[in-house]
């Protein structure tokens, strides 16, 4: 058996409950093929950098399993049939990786420009057209 790492997500107009049946479905499925469904992690409603099977948000799950291949290929294969999930990812933890402390999800930043009171406009720069003129009429 090995380590993996499987990444969903989920439509974000979805109820808990919708989501919760597709992670219990594929947790069954692991147990079911020899593995052990390990942590199940919801990091909740994220924005996409691009539009995504048209949507821009999506609702993400991560799932850590030891389990055989065959049984992690069956996942995959229910994952991509299921109409709930917009995109999935397997990925195998290399052993000397699995097990340690996973990492806190990505918190979401502000990117609003803040105003400064202080803050001076930027100088304004003349325009270089007397260079410009000189280039080209050395040629």
């Amino acid at each position: 058996m090995r380590p993996y790492e499987i990444v969903i997500i989920f439509d974000a107009g979805l109820d808990e409950s919708a989501v919760r049946q597709v992670i219990d479905h594929a947790t069954e499925t692991i147990r079911s093929g020899g593995g052990n469904p390990g942590r199940v992690d919801h990091w909740g409603k994220r924005r996409f950098a691009y539009n995504l099977a048209g949507r821009w948000e999506g609702y993400y799950v991560i799932l850590e399993v030891t389990a055989p291949p065959a049984a992690v290929a069956e996942v995959s294969r229910i994952l991509s049939l299921a109409d709930e999930v917009i995109r999935h990812k397997v990925v195998r933890i290399p052993e000397g990786v699995a097990g340690r402390e996973r990492p806190t999800p990505p918190v979401e930043i502000d990117t609003e420009p803040v105003a400064e009171e202080s803050a001076s406009p930027a100088p304004s720069v003349p325009p270089i057209e007397a260079e410009a003129s000189s280039v080209a009429s050395s040629d």
